[in-house]
Protein backbone atom coordinates (compact mmCIF):
# COMPACT_ATOMS: atom_id res chain seq x y z
CA UNK A 1 0.00 0.00 0.00
CA UNK A 2 1.39 3.45 -0.95
CA UNK A 3 2.59 5.58 1.95
CA UNK A 4 0.18 8.40 2.78
CA UNK A 5 1.76 11.87 2.75
CA UNK A 6 0.44 14.39 5.22
CA UNK A 7 -1.34 17.12 3.18
CA UNK A 8 0.17 20.09 5.02
CA UNK A 9 3.89 19.50 4.34
CA UNK A 10 3.01 18.25 0.87
CA UNK A 11 1.13 21.47 0.17
CA UNK A 12 3.89 23.62 1.61
CA UNK A 13 6.35 21.84 -0.68
CA UNK A 14 4.21 22.81 -3.65
CA UNK A 15 3.52 19.22 -4.58
CA UNK A 16 -0.27 19.06 -4.61
CA UNK A 17 -3.29 20.77 -6.06
CA UNK A 18 -5.56 19.27 -3.43
CA UNK A 19 -7.27 21.58 -0.92
CA UNK A 20 -5.60 21.76 2.47
CA UNK A 21 -7.21 19.89 5.32
CA UNK A 22 -8.93 22.59 7.37
CA UNK A 23 -8.47 20.58 10.56
CA UNK A 24 -4.76 20.11 9.94
CA UNK A 25 -4.40 23.81 9.14
CA UNK A 26 -6.19 24.92 12.30
CA UNK A 27 -2.92 25.27 14.22
CA UNK A 28 -1.03 26.99 11.38
CA UNK A 29 -0.80 30.79 11.80
CA UNK A 30 -2.57 32.89 9.22
CA UNK A 31 -1.04 35.50 6.94
CA UNK A 32 1.20 38.02 8.67
CA UNK A 33 -0.74 41.27 8.40
CA UNK A 34 0.25 43.65 11.23
CA UNK A 35 -1.97 46.65 11.76
CA UNK A 36 -0.74 49.93 10.28
CA UNK A 37 1.22 52.06 12.72
CA UNK A 38 2.67 55.55 12.88
CA UNK A 39 5.81 55.06 14.97
CA UNK A 40 6.48 58.13 17.10
CA UNK A 41 8.45 56.43 19.84
CA UNK A 42 12.19 56.47 20.60
CA UNK A 43 12.80 53.69 18.09
CA UNK A 44 12.26 51.98 15.84
CA UNK A 45 11.15 54.70 13.48
CA UNK A 46 9.07 54.04 10.40
CA UNK A 47 11.14 52.37 7.70
CA UNK A 48 11.71 54.38 4.55
CA UNK A 49 9.79 52.66 1.70
CA UNK A 50 12.93 52.87 -0.42
CA UNK A 51 14.75 50.82 2.21
CA UNK A 52 12.02 48.17 2.31
CA UNK A 53 12.05 47.97 -1.46
CA UNK A 54 15.82 47.49 -1.47
CA UNK A 55 15.53 44.75 1.16
CA UNK A 56 13.09 42.89 -1.09
CA UNK A 57 15.58 42.48 -3.92
CA UNK A 58 16.93 38.96 -4.63
CA UNK A 59 19.68 37.64 -2.41
CA UNK A 60 23.30 37.39 -3.49
CA UNK A 61 26.04 35.20 -2.08
CA UNK A 62 28.29 36.98 0.42
CA UNK A 63 31.31 36.77 -1.89
CA UNK A 64 29.45 37.36 -5.15
CA UNK A 65 31.30 40.17 -6.98
CA UNK A 66 28.07 42.17 -7.15
CA UNK A 67 27.65 41.90 -3.39
CA UNK A 68 31.24 42.79 -2.56
CA UNK A 69 30.76 45.85 -4.77
CA UNK A 70 27.74 46.75 -2.62
CA UNK A 71 29.87 46.26 0.50
CA UNK A 72 32.39 48.75 -0.86
CA UNK A 73 29.60 51.22 -1.59
CA UNK A 74 28.25 50.84 1.96
CA UNK A 75 31.68 51.66 3.41
CA UNK A 76 31.99 54.77 1.26
CA UNK A 77 28.47 55.88 2.17
CA UNK A 78 29.19 55.33 5.86
CA UNK A 79 32.29 57.51 5.68
CA UNK A 80 30.17 60.30 4.19
CA UNK A 81 27.41 60.06 6.82
CA UNK A 82 29.87 59.63 9.72
CA UNK A 83 31.77 62.63 8.27
CA UNK A 84 35.09 60.81 8.44
CA UNK A 85 38.08 59.77 6.37
CA UNK A 86 38.64 56.68 8.53
CA UNK A 87 39.62 53.55 6.65
CA UNK A 88 37.44 51.51 8.96
CA UNK A 89 33.72 52.15 8.47
CA UNK A 90 31.43 49.13 8.21
CA UNK A 91 28.35 47.58 9.87
CA UNK A 92 28.61 45.07 12.71
CA UNK A 93 25.96 42.34 12.31
CA UNK A 94 23.50 42.94 15.14
CA UNK A 95 21.69 45.84 16.78
CA UNK A 96 23.35 48.97 18.11
CA UNK A 97 24.22 47.15 21.31
CA UNK A 98 26.22 44.61 19.28
CA UNK A 99 28.25 47.49 17.88
CA UNK A 100 28.92 48.86 21.37
CA UNK A 101 29.94 45.45 22.66
CA UNK A 102 32.18 44.91 19.63
CA UNK A 103 33.96 48.19 20.30
CA UNK A 104 34.39 47.66 24.01
CA UNK A 105 35.24 43.95 24.03
CA UNK A 106 37.78 44.49 21.24
CA UNK A 107 39.48 47.54 22.73
CA UNK A 108 39.40 46.71 26.44
CA UNK A 109 41.49 44.20 28.32
CA UNK A 110 41.05 42.98 31.90
CA UNK A 111 42.14 45.64 34.36
CA UNK A 112 41.79 48.57 31.93
CA UNK A 113 40.25 51.71 33.40
CA UNK A 114 37.18 53.17 31.67
CA UNK A 115 35.64 56.54 32.51
CA UNK A 116 31.94 56.42 31.59
CA UNK A 117 29.88 59.61 31.28
CA UNK A 118 26.44 58.55 32.51
CA UNK A 119 23.23 60.56 32.46
CA UNK A 120 20.68 57.88 31.56
CA UNK A 121 19.87 54.26 30.85
CA UNK A 122 22.38 53.80 28.04
CA UNK A 123 25.25 55.24 30.03
CA UNK A 124 24.46 52.56 32.61
CA UNK A 125 24.61 50.01 29.80
CA UNK A 126 28.14 51.12 28.87
CA UNK A 127 29.19 50.68 32.50
CA UNK A 128 27.82 47.14 32.47
CA UNK A 129 29.52 46.23 29.19
CA UNK A 130 32.87 47.58 30.44
CA UNK A 131 32.60 45.51 33.60
CA UNK A 132 31.71 42.40 31.61
CA UNK A 133 34.94 42.96 29.66
CA UNK A 134 36.88 42.77 32.92
CA UNK A 135 37.60 46.50 32.93
CA UNK A 136 37.28 48.87 35.88
CA UNK A 137 34.41 51.26 35.18
CA UNK A 138 34.62 54.73 36.72
CA UNK A 139 31.17 56.33 36.37
CA UNK A 140 30.82 60.10 36.07
CA UNK A 141 27.16 60.65 36.89
CA UNK A 142 24.88 63.52 36.00
CA UNK A 143 21.28 63.95 37.00
CA UNK A 144 19.04 62.28 34.42
CA UNK A 145 17.90 65.03 32.08
CA UNK A 146 21.18 66.97 32.32
CA UNK A 147 24.42 66.74 30.33
CA UNK A 148 27.60 65.39 31.91
CA UNK A 149 29.93 68.27 32.68
CA UNK A 150 33.42 68.04 31.10
CA UNK A 151 34.98 69.22 34.38
CA UNK A 152 33.69 66.07 36.10
CA UNK A 153 35.17 63.88 33.36
CA UNK A 154 38.50 65.74 33.64
CA UNK A 155 38.60 65.07 37.37
CA UNK A 156 38.00 61.35 36.81
CA UNK A 157 40.74 61.20 34.18
CA UNK A 158 43.24 62.82 36.53
CA UNK A 159 42.69 60.04 39.07
CA UNK A 160 44.55 57.38 37.10
CA UNK A 161 45.71 55.99 33.73
CA UNK A 162 42.68 55.42 31.53
CA UNK A 163 42.19 53.34 28.40
CA UNK A 164 38.82 54.73 27.34
CA UNK A 165 36.26 57.46 27.86
CA UNK A 166 32.82 56.09 26.94
CA UNK A 167 29.92 58.47 26.30
CA UNK A 168 26.42 58.41 24.85
CA UNK A 169 26.01 61.14 22.25
CA UNK A 170 22.21 60.99 22.27
CA UNK A 171 20.69 59.56 25.45
CA UNK A 172 17.27 58.36 24.27
CA UNK A 173 16.12 57.58 27.79
CA UNK A 174 16.21 61.26 28.79
CA UNK A 175 16.48 63.27 25.56
CA UNK A 176 19.97 64.62 26.33
CA UNK A 177 22.38 65.54 23.51
CA UNK A 178 25.94 65.38 24.88
CA UNK A 179 28.59 67.63 23.24
CA UNK A 180 31.65 65.58 22.29
CA UNK A 181 34.48 67.85 21.18
CA UNK A 182 35.62 68.83 24.69
CA UNK A 183 35.38 65.22 25.91
CA UNK A 184 37.54 64.11 22.98
CA UNK A 185 40.14 66.73 23.85
CA UNK A 186 40.21 65.59 27.46
CA UNK A 187 40.46 61.92 26.52
CA UNK A 188 43.36 62.52 24.14
CA UNK A 189 45.19 64.65 26.70
CA UNK A 190 45.22 61.56 28.92
CA UNK A 191 46.08 59.14 26.08
CA UNK A 192 42.62 57.59 26.21
CA UNK A 193 40.19 56.70 23.42
CA UNK A 194 36.81 58.40 23.10
CA UNK A 195 34.18 55.76 22.33
CA UNK A 196 30.79 57.18 21.41
CA UNK A 197 27.29 55.71 21.27
CA UNK A 198 25.63 57.53 18.34
CA UNK A 199 22.90 54.93 17.88
CA UNK A 200 20.11 57.50 17.84
CA UNK A 201 21.95 60.50 16.36
CA UNK A 202 23.50 59.25 13.11
CA UNK A 203 21.40 60.60 10.25
CA UNK A 204 19.38 62.94 12.47
CA UNK A 205 21.88 65.52 13.67
CA UNK A 206 25.53 66.22 13.13
CA UNK A 207 27.97 63.43 13.94
CA UNK A 208 31.26 65.09 13.00
CA UNK A 209 33.55 62.16 13.76
CA UNK A 210 36.82 63.63 12.50
CA UNK A 211 36.23 67.27 13.41
CA UNK A 212 35.28 66.38 16.97
CA UNK A 213 38.10 63.88 17.35
CA UNK A 214 35.95 60.86 18.24
CA UNK A 215 38.07 57.71 18.01
CA UNK A 216 35.21 55.21 17.80
CA UNK A 217 31.60 55.95 16.87
CA UNK A 218 28.85 53.31 16.92
CA UNK A 219 25.39 53.80 15.42
CA UNK A 220 22.18 51.89 14.77
CA UNK A 221 19.95 51.49 11.75
CA UNK A 222 16.47 51.70 13.28
CA UNK A 223 16.45 55.29 14.50
CA UNK A 224 17.16 58.31 12.28
CA UNK A 225 18.36 56.14 9.39
CA UNK A 226 14.86 54.60 9.09
CA UNK A 227 16.13 51.12 8.31
CA UNK A 228 14.95 48.05 10.27
CA UNK A 229 17.03 47.05 13.25
CA UNK A 230 19.79 44.53 12.62
CA UNK A 231 23.07 46.28 11.80
CA UNK A 232 25.33 48.55 13.85
CA UNK A 233 27.42 50.90 11.70
CA UNK A 234 30.80 51.60 13.27
CA UNK A 235 33.82 53.69 12.40
CA UNK A 236 37.15 53.97 14.18
CA UNK A 237 40.44 55.71 13.50
CA UNK A 238 44.11 54.75 13.46
CA UNK A 239 44.47 55.41 17.21
CA UNK A 240 41.83 52.77 17.93
CA UNK A 241 43.27 50.38 15.38
CA UNK A 242 46.67 50.66 17.05
CA UNK A 243 45.09 49.53 20.32
CA UNK A 244 43.61 46.52 18.52
CA UNK A 245 46.99 45.62 17.05
CA UNK A 246 48.83 45.90 20.36
CA UNK A 247 46.53 43.87 22.60
CA UNK A 248 48.24 41.61 25.13
CA UNK A 249 45.32 39.17 25.33
CA UNK A 250 42.92 37.53 22.91
CA UNK A 251 39.64 39.36 22.28
CA UNK A 252 37.02 37.63 24.42
CA UNK A 253 34.39 37.42 21.68
CA UNK A 254 34.74 35.75 18.31
CA UNK A 255 31.57 37.09 16.72
CA UNK A 256 32.19 40.68 17.88
CA UNK A 257 35.94 40.69 17.20
CA UNK A 258 36.65 43.92 15.33
CA UNK A 259 39.94 42.57 13.97
CA UNK A 260 38.12 39.74 12.21
CA UNK A 261 35.21 41.96 11.21
CA UNK A 262 37.48 44.56 9.60
CA UNK A 263 39.16 41.79 7.61
CA UNK A 264 35.75 40.64 6.42
CA UNK A 265 34.99 44.20 5.31
CA UNK A 266 38.30 44.52 3.45
CA UNK A 267 39.79 43.17 0.22
CA UNK A 268 40.80 40.06 2.24
CA UNK A 269 37.08 39.07 2.49
CA UNK A 270 37.97 36.96 5.53
CA UNK A 271 35.16 34.44 6.03
CA UNK A 272 34.03 35.55 9.47
CA UNK A 273 30.24 35.26 9.18
CA UNK A 274 27.50 35.22 6.55
CA UNK A 275 26.44 38.80 6.01
CA UNK A 276 22.71 39.57 6.36
CA UNK A 277 22.52 40.45 2.68
CA UNK A 278 19.06 42.01 2.74
CA UNK A 279 20.00 44.21 5.69
CA UNK A 280 23.14 45.39 3.89
CA UNK A 281 20.98 46.30 0.89
CA UNK A 282 18.65 48.21 3.21
CA UNK A 283 21.51 50.06 4.90
CA UNK A 284 22.93 51.03 1.53
CA UNK A 285 19.61 52.59 0.54
CA UNK A 286 19.18 54.31 3.93
CA UNK A 287 22.61 55.92 3.68
CA UNK A 288 22.04 56.86 0.05
CA UNK A 289 18.76 58.53 1.07
CA UNK A 290 20.68 60.64 3.62
CA UNK A 291 23.05 61.92 0.97
CA UNK A 292 20.34 62.47 -1.65
CA UNK A 293 18.45 64.62 0.86
CA UNK A 294 21.68 66.29 1.99
CA UNK A 295 22.96 65.97 5.54
CA UNK A 296 22.31 69.57 6.61
CA UNK A 297 18.85 69.54 4.98
CA UNK A 298 18.10 66.31 6.80
CA UNK A 299 19.26 67.75 10.12
CA UNK A 300 17.10 70.82 9.57
CA UNK A 301 14.08 68.61 8.81
CA UNK A 302 14.54 66.86 12.14
CA UNK A 303 14.85 70.19 13.95
CA UNK A 304 11.71 71.53 12.23
CA UNK A 305 9.44 68.62 13.13
CA UNK A 306 10.74 68.32 16.69
CA UNK A 307 10.14 72.03 17.25
CA UNK A 308 6.62 71.82 15.78
CA UNK A 309 5.82 68.96 18.13
CA UNK A 310 7.09 70.91 21.13
CA UNK A 311 5.10 74.00 20.09
CA UNK A 312 1.96 71.90 20.13
CA UNK A 313 2.75 70.26 23.46
CA UNK A 314 3.31 73.65 25.10
CA UNK A 315 -0.11 74.94 24.06
CA UNK A 316 -1.65 71.69 25.33
CA UNK A 317 -0.28 72.52 28.79
CA UNK A 318 2.31 69.74 28.83
CA UNK A 319 5.79 70.21 30.27
CA UNK A 320 9.04 68.72 29.02
CA UNK A 321 11.38 66.66 31.17
CA UNK A 322 15.01 67.74 31.65
CA UNK A 323 16.91 70.88 32.49
CA UNK A 324 19.61 70.98 29.82
CA UNK A 325 19.74 74.03 27.53
CA UNK A 326 18.37 73.69 24.01
CA UNK A 327 21.85 72.84 22.71
CA UNK A 328 21.87 69.85 25.07
CA UNK A 329 18.53 68.40 23.95
CA UNK A 330 17.96 65.92 21.15
CA UNK A 331 15.84 67.64 18.47
CA UNK A 332 14.04 64.40 17.62
CA UNK A 333 13.40 62.80 21.04
CA UNK A 334 10.99 64.80 23.19
CA UNK A 335 10.51 63.61 26.80
CA UNK A 336 7.13 64.75 28.13
CA UNK A 337 6.13 64.77 31.79
CA UNK A 338 2.93 62.79 32.45
CA UNK A 339 0.37 65.15 34.04
CA UNK A 340 -0.78 64.41 37.58
CA UNK A 341 -3.77 62.10 37.69
CA UNK A 342 -3.19 60.72 34.18
CA UNK A 343 -2.51 57.02 33.66
CA UNK A 344 0.44 57.07 31.24
CA UNK A 345 -0.07 53.45 30.14
CA UNK A 346 -3.75 53.96 29.32
CA UNK A 347 -2.86 56.97 27.18
CA UNK A 348 -0.34 54.95 25.18
CA UNK A 349 -2.74 52.04 24.85
CA UNK A 350 -5.54 54.32 23.62
CA UNK A 351 -3.26 55.98 21.07
CA UNK A 352 -2.37 52.59 19.59
CA UNK A 353 -5.87 51.13 19.77
CA UNK A 354 -7.83 54.14 18.47
CA UNK A 355 -5.29 55.87 16.24
CA UNK A 356 -2.56 53.34 15.40
CA UNK A 357 0.07 55.70 16.83
CA UNK A 358 2.89 54.56 19.11
CA UNK A 359 4.79 56.74 21.57
CA UNK A 360 7.33 55.46 24.07
CA UNK A 361 7.41 54.71 27.77
CA UNK A 362 10.42 55.33 30.03
CA UNK A 363 13.09 53.37 31.91
CA UNK A 364 14.08 52.96 35.53
CA UNK A 365 13.32 55.90 37.83
CA UNK A 366 11.41 57.66 35.03
CA UNK A 367 9.06 54.76 34.32
CA UNK A 368 5.47 55.93 34.51
CA UNK A 369 6.59 59.56 34.79
CA UNK A 370 7.40 60.55 31.20
CA UNK A 371 6.52 59.71 27.63
CA UNK A 372 9.21 59.76 24.96
CA UNK A 373 8.01 61.01 21.58
CA UNK A 374 10.29 60.44 18.62
CA UNK A 375 10.29 62.35 15.35
CA UNK A 376 13.03 60.47 13.55
CA UNK A 377 13.85 59.59 9.98
CA UNK A 378 10.84 58.76 7.82
CA UNK A 379 8.56 59.35 10.82
CA UNK A 380 9.58 63.03 10.83
CA UNK A 381 6.78 64.27 8.57
CA UNK A 382 4.25 67.06 8.99
CA UNK A 383 1.22 64.77 8.77
CA UNK A 384 2.59 62.46 11.46
CA UNK A 385 3.24 65.30 13.89
CA UNK A 386 -0.24 66.75 13.48
CA UNK A 387 -1.89 63.33 13.76
CA UNK A 388 0.20 62.50 16.81
CA UNK A 389 -0.81 65.71 18.58
CA UNK A 390 -4.49 65.15 17.75
CA UNK A 391 -4.34 61.57 19.05
CA UNK A 392 -2.56 62.65 22.23
CA UNK A 393 -5.15 65.37 22.83
CA UNK A 394 -8.03 62.93 22.46
CA UNK A 395 -6.33 60.35 24.68
CA UNK A 396 -5.59 62.90 27.40
CA UNK A 397 -9.14 64.24 27.25
CA UNK A 398 -10.42 60.70 27.82
CA UNK A 399 -8.31 60.69 31.01
CA UNK A 400 -10.04 63.85 32.22
CA UNK A 401 -7.10 66.15 31.49
CA UNK A 402 -8.31 69.62 30.53
CA UNK A 403 -6.68 71.19 27.48
CA UNK A 404 -7.66 73.57 24.67
CA UNK A 405 -9.51 71.70 21.95
CA UNK A 406 -7.39 71.61 18.79
CA UNK A 407 -4.78 73.87 20.37
CA UNK A 408 -1.82 71.55 19.92
CA UNK A 409 -2.50 70.90 16.24
CA UNK A 410 -3.10 74.61 15.58
CA UNK A 411 0.16 75.59 17.30
CA UNK A 412 2.17 73.02 15.34
CA UNK A 413 0.53 74.10 12.09
CA UNK A 414 1.36 77.73 12.89
CA UNK A 415 4.98 76.72 13.52
CA UNK A 416 5.16 75.05 10.12
CA UNK A 417 3.63 78.07 8.43
CA UNK A 418 6.08 80.40 10.20
CA UNK A 419 9.00 78.46 8.78
CA UNK A 420 7.54 78.05 5.31
CA UNK A 421 6.63 74.41 5.72
CA UNK A 422 2.87 74.63 5.16
CA UNK A 423 0.65 71.94 3.75
CA UNK A 424 1.55 70.90 0.22
CA UNK A 425 -0.81 72.26 -2.44
CA UNK A 426 -2.79 69.30 -3.79
CA UNK A 427 -3.74 71.33 -6.85
CA UNK A 428 -5.99 69.60 -9.35
CA UNK A 429 -5.01 66.15 -8.13
CA UNK A 430 -8.26 66.13 -6.13
CA UNK A 431 -10.43 66.87 -9.15
CA UNK A 432 -11.01 69.86 -11.39
CA UNK A 433 -13.25 71.60 -8.86
CA UNK A 434 -12.47 69.69 -5.70
CA UNK A 435 -12.97 66.12 -4.48
CA UNK A 436 -15.84 64.26 -6.07
CA UNK A 437 -17.00 67.12 -8.32
CA UNK A 438 -17.40 67.01 -12.07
Amino acid sequence: MAKQIDPVPRALAGGTAEPLDSVAMADVPGDLLPGPRILLGPGPSMADPRVLRAMGTPLLGQFDPEFTAVMNEVMELLRAVFQTDNERAFPVPGTGRAGLEAAMVSLLEPGDRVVVAECGRFGLLMIEIAERCGATAVPVHAEWGRMVEPEAVAKALEAGPTRMVAVVHGETSTGVLQPLDELARLAHAHDALLVTDAVVTLGGCEVATDRWGADVVVAGTQKCLSCPSGLAPITYNARAEAVLENRRTKIRSNYLDLVQLQRYWSPDRFNHHTAPTSMVFGLREALRACLVEGLETRFERHRLHGAALRAGLEVMGLRLFGSSPASGRLPFITPVLVPAGVDELRVRQRMVRDFGIEIGAAFGPLQGKIWRIGTMGYSARRQNILLGLAALEASLSAEGFSLPKGGGVAAAAAHYQKFGAGQDDAGNSLGARGPGQY
